[in-house]
């Protein structure tokens, strides 16, 4: 019989994480935490997890299997996260992202900026299903525009990530937007309708946020010479719009369901190509700049870009700041950050104790509205103590199918609710797989851009309005008879 874990003792590697978090970012390194410091607290709190569960008699091996098995799930992400290293340094070389820079300063104005981002985000998110894809693309160029545009970054990652999140949420390419009916028990496609009842209306008030933001700000955020900035570019890269043949090719492959890997190792190899085509002057004086030239100079030139490092010189102080990237060599900071979570998160379910804070849950849930509040703050629990979002789907998902069934609920309002607060929630915890993904992709920390991530936080909340109003509640008998 398996030995029951009391809930105090569960929650000790938890209140040891948060305590050592909250000191490391308040007190001793502020932003520059993610750097080494909380990836040690994730490895010590880890330890401190599988220490108790040696006490209780867990083994070893089966506490280091379960950190294995952790780290396994998260290995496509981490190759994702290199190649998206790489995709940036190329793409910054070739001109794809300059030429997004300087098209997007022609159309977009700071006064509507920040709802436009979130609409753009949200359509190339939902045509590819892919937010993370959709953030290093299209997210990140929209970054350098808001920058040329001087609006605070932290706003427009937060409406990058709330529109990338939201046409990822409502996507038929998504692995979460499967994974969770399929956990529930519902099917895809009533799944994707029964969300739109608590999506769109987030949706609309982040959008009314970023326009009362973009009206604020504009007085003091539209930069002097942003004509400047655009003969700079013009002079240093030979811009085109068919340049973004590249991105389109990726999005083409996406939707096609061509698998991320490929899909943005095509993009990559594309974004090279192009530089040679469109930039090879640029790149030929880089060589030289290194001491090396002909073919030799070229190829560093074109691997630095996509391993560790390409930065093209500018006068412009916005565009010197704009103009780099650290390829893959940069996203191994995060590789760092996530692998620590993981050792956190394997241990806490090698030992048990994941599945004993969610009983204490699930033991809460006495009524609709109770059993929605639960799964949300079990969702919101696993999305911190396991550091994934797909466990924050798949653990609750598991837990609560049979309690929504016991009380006459649909599967969908389970499934949907997993997606409120599992999905979405992930972006907002900075040691979370795709928290520490956003902020290295975007350069702007979890906590800077958290308070503009409307969208992300405004989901689980109308979601509890809902199932509180006992609002598009659909019951089991009355499944047959509703649309």
């Amino acid at each position: 019989m398996e030995k029951k874990t009391p809930l105090g003792i569960a929650l000790i590697p938890v209140f040891v994480l948060i305590a050592l978090l909250l000191f490391n970012v308040l007190y001793a390194y502020g932003k520059s935490a993610p750097d080494g410091s909380n990836q040690f607290i994730l490895m010590v709190s880890g330890a401190v997890a599988a220490l108790i569960g040696i006490r209780r008699g867990i083994p070893w091996k089966d506490i280091l299997e379960g950190i294995a098995d952790s780290i396994k799930q998260t290995v496509g992400a981490l190759i994702i996260l290199l190649l998206i290293g790489a995709l940036a340094g190329a793409w910054m070389i070739s001109g794809i992202v300059p030429a997004m820079i300087y098209y997007g300063l022609q159309i977009l104005d700071a006064s509507y900026f920040l709802p436009a981002t979130a609409i753009i985000c949200a359509i190339i998110s939902l045509a590819t299903g892919s937010s993370w894809s959709t953030t290093a693309t299209v997210g990140l160029a929209l970054i350098g525009i808001g920058r040329a545009l001087g609006l605070n970054e932290a706003m427009v990652a937060g409406a990058v990530i709330s529109g990338a999140y939201f046409g990822d949420k409502l996507s038929p390419l998504s692995d979460t937007t499967n994974l969770a009916p399929a956990m529930a028990g519902s099917d895809l496609f009533t799944h994707i309708r029964y969300m739109l009842y608590t999506t769109i209306p987030s949706f609309v008030i982040a959008l009314i946020l970023f326009f009362a933001l973009g009206f604020w700000n504009t007085g003091s955020a539209v930069v002097e010479d942003t004509s400047a900035l655009n003969a700079e570019l013009l002079s240093t890269f030979n811009l085109s719009p068919w340049l973004f043949l590249v991105p389109a090719l990726v999005i083409f492959l996406i939707v096609r369901k061509v698998p991320a890997l490929p899909a943005i190792l095509v993009g990559a190899l594309a974004g090279i190509a192009a530089a040679l085509i469109f930039q090879y002057d640029l790149v030929s004086k880089l060589a030289t700049d290194l001491g090396d030239s002909g073919f030799v100079g070229i190829y560093k030139v074109l691997m630095n870009a996509l391993t560790v490092d390409v930065s093209i010189p500018a006068e412009h102080p916005i565009l010197a700041e704009l103009l780099n990237s650290s390829g893959m060599y940069g996203m191994l900071k995060t590789v760092w950050l996530i692998v620590a979570a993981m050792i956190f998160g394997g241990a806490m379910e090698a030992c048990g104790f994941l599945k004993a804070i969610s009983a204490a849950l699930l033991s809460l849930a006495k009524g609709t509205f109770s059993l929605v509040a639960t799964t949300v703050s079990t969702c919101l629990a696993v999305n911190i103590t396991a550091s994934d979002q797909y466990l924050a789907i798949v653990v609750p998902g598991r837990m609560f199918s049979d309690a929504y069934k016991k009380q006459g609920l649909a599967p969908e309002n389970l499934s949907r609710t997993l997606e409120d607060s599992g999905t979405v929630t992930s972006v907002l915890i900075p040691h979370n797989t795709c928290g520490a993904y956003q902020s290295s992709v975007l350069g702007v920390s979890v906590m800077a851009y958290l308070p503009y991530a409307f969208f992300n936080y405004l989901s689980p909340i109308i979601t509890l309005i809902v199932a509180g109003f006992d609002l598009k509640i659909r019951k089991l008998k009355a499944e047959k008879s509703e649309n």
